[in-house]
């Protein structure tokens, strides 16, 4: 006795003909799904001849590219360019070859010819001037709620007539550094905002370094360690057009213990040049003597930390 639903008549059986365009489909997904698998890289002859960090970018203001204590000079990956610095359109980073994180980011904002660039479809990409693995990528991101945070921020080097290639440079995953999700949605995008809308509306240029805290005690999930805190030291010229700097700082120690939970509320915090320098073992050459809190620590021999809460906390 038949089952019920299975046909009988041979004549409802599938011909091998209309089994064809089936047995290809199949045969072709392993290959599209390597396709979709498969890391991007950016081939290292697509990124020759970038121009990258200026440090004459503020006229006469010179803002030198930072040197770094011994430890963390020692950490430097080699890519055998001036300084070891990975150059990109309007920004540089030098990445740390232990940690695979950039130890430093710089970049040079021009609010006089901004150009708003769609982002589109976010597309990561390795750096094909290193091995893949020398970069942290997909691997740590995927399937929890870390985000993929640009350390130069997408919109800071597009301008002028590169601002595409710029916009395109800051997707790649050594300017990437893993961040708590509110750290892209809170008082540190604040800041960020405050320093992109003033250059624009004023016209004027900037100088921004940014950077993860790294630190040895620092906690380990899927096997790298999660930067703790994450600094931002900003350089330009005044009012008055006297050179002038501060700093900042974002601490999510308390948010990471919930990294596969939830996140909450992270502090962003004012901070002096002179302390981010302590912290970090980055040197900003003498961008301390243009800072009002490192002079202040200066004089009074006392730490000074504020708080910041939103755009009116902010002072450059």
């Amino acid at each position: 006795m038949p089952l019920p639903g299975l046909a009988t008549n041979v004549s409802h059986r599938p011909r091998l003909a209309d089994l064809k365009p089936l047995v290809q489909s199949l045969q072709a997904a392993p290959a599209a799904l390597r396709r979709q698998t498969e890391p991007r890289i950016t081939p290292a002859t697509q990124l020759e001849n970038r121009e990258g960090y200026r440090s004459d970018f503020l006229g006469d203001f010179i803002v030198p590219w930072p040197s770094l204590d011994p430890a963390q000079a020692e950490d430097v990956h080699p890519t055998g360019a001036a300084m070891n610095r990975l150059d990109y359109t309007h920004f540089s980073i030098t990445l740390s070859r232990s940690r695979r994180l950039a130890l430093v980011a710089g970049v040079n904002i021009d609010g006089a010819s901004s150009v708003e660039v769609d982002r589109g479809r976010d597309a990561w990409a390795y750096d094909g001037r290193l091995p893949s693995d020398a970069q942290l990528g997909e691997e740590l991101y995927a399937d929890n709620l870390l985000d993929r945070g640009h350390l130069v921020r997408r919109q800071d080097p597009n301008w002028g007539q590169d601002a595409h290639t710029a916009n395109a440079d800051t997707f790649h995953f050594t300017n990437c550094s893993p961040q708590m999700a509110a750290f892209n949605q809170k008082t540190w995008l604040e800041l960020e905002d405050y320093i992109l809308d003033n250059t624009r509306r004023w016209k004027a240029r900037a100088t921004v370094f940014t950077g993860p805290l790294l630190r040895e005690d620092d906690p380990t999930y899927r096997g790298v360690q999660i930067p703790t805190a994450f600094w931002k030291v900003v350089a330009f010229l005044g009012d008055d057009g006297k050179p002038s700097a501060s700093a900042y700082m974002i601490d999510q120690r308390r948010e990471l213990g919930k990294l596969e939970l939830l996140f909450g509320a992270l502090k962003t915090y004012r901070h002096s040049v002179d302390q981010i320098e302590t912290l970090t073992g980055v040197r900003f050459g003498d961008l301390a003597d243009y800072d009002g809190f490192s002079n202040e620590e200066r004089l009074t021999g006392t730490r000074i930390e504020a708080a910041i809460r939103g755009p009116e906390d902010i002072l450059l």
